[in-house]
């Protein structure tokens, strides 16, 4: 089914995000590595980011510039995106499960009258068919579904899917295709960005977070935590209870309600473990607690516990991982 497959490509602060490699991963992955991976590159002046892009495995890029997709905006998008799909006739669209990717992907599918799969973390092939397995019921299990529209619609989980990088060699050619899209009058323009955790690691795609609840007990209480992930180049999170007691930006709130993460590691610093909050990261590859409640839910599904006080074993932690670091 899957024979040409189309990459939404996001791009945040003039940077391709780390999900975008993994979907072209993904797509390569489904094709098994042969047949037309297209890449589409939206914005107004990113023409420059399409040599990643082959070398993380596009074998065509769609460049497509205009001023209305500087910013991210449904109006936009949806419009630009339909007018690629029906140049390009892809059998699959894949995007990032990300807030791009929730937003865009089932408004596009619905005007189409295509089928989608989101949440994506691993899929199963044969001869037959291409079944897609994604978790539900926040968590407690998989479903494994298939798609029969053409085109058809999948968004992956970031972290799930490795990326894939190869230089390009000098005689290579590059097909970059620049494509013409009319934007009508949008309902919303975005005017002005502001970013509250500037200059940290996006906590949706970061391979180390650190994430605090209750326990912390304060704004102040945050900053061990923050130390940690700052040297260990990973993000703060924080549990929904943190940030209801205002220890907290709600930016940073892990769970059902708010981001899911998928990290290689996943710090659980005074985070008793409510369901909630599972639903958020339990997919994490390695999950380490700390908590002085011997008894508390998170240890049930941690890979390693310590018992005690946060204040004292964080900067531990942090004091160890330097002197690892500057061996």
């Amino acid at each position: 089914m899957v024979n040409k497959p189309l990459v939404l490509v996001e791009v945040r602060n003039g940077t391709i995000r780390e999900v975008s490699f993994e979907a072209l991963a993904f797509a390569n992955q489904l094709m098994k590595q042969g047949g037309e991976v297209t890449a589409a590159l939206l914005g107004s002046d990113v023409s420059g980011l399409s040599k990643e892009l082959f070398e993380h495995g596009a074998t065509k890029v769609v460049h497509v510039s205009h001023p209305h997709l500087k910013e991210y905006t449904t109006d936009a998008y949806r419009q630009a995106l339909l007018q690629i799909i029906e140049v390009e006739k892809p059998c699959t669209v894949i995007m990032g499960h990300t807030a791009l990717g929730k937003d865009l992907s089932p408004r596009v599918a619905m005007k189409l009258g295509a089928g989608l799969i989101s949440d994506i973390t691993s899929f199963e092939q044969d001869e037959q068919q291409t079944l897609f397995i994604r978790p539900i019921y926040s968590g407690k299990a998989f479903e494994k579904k298939s798609v029969s529209t053409m085109p058809s619609f999948l968004t992956i989980r970031p972290n799930n899917f490795i990326k894939q990088h190869q230089p390009l060699k000098k005689n290579r050619c590059t097909n970059i295709v620049d494509l013409k899209v009319d934007i009508k009058e949008l309902r919303t323009v975005v005017k002005e960005t502001a970013e509250k955790m500037s200059g940290q690691v996006d906590l949706s795609a970061a391979k180390i977070v650190v994430a605090g609840g209750r326990g912390v007990k304060s704004v102040e209480g945050f900053a061990p935590l923050k130390e940690l992930a700052t040297l260990l180049g990973g993000a703060v999170g924080a549990s929904r209870a943190a940030c209801d007691a205002g220890y907290c930006d709600y930016g940073l709130q892990i769970g059902q309600t708010g981001k899911i993460v998928t990290p290689t590691i996943y710090f659980a610093v005074g985070i008793s473990g409510a369901i909630q909050h599972l639903a958020g990261m339990s997919q994490s590859k390695t999950i380490v607690a700390i908590n002085k409640d011997p008894d508390a839910p998170i240890f049930e599904i941690a890979d390693y516990g310590i018992v005690g006080d946060l204040f004292e074993v964080v900067p531990l932690l942090t004091k160890a991982f330097k002197e690892i670091l500057t061996r």
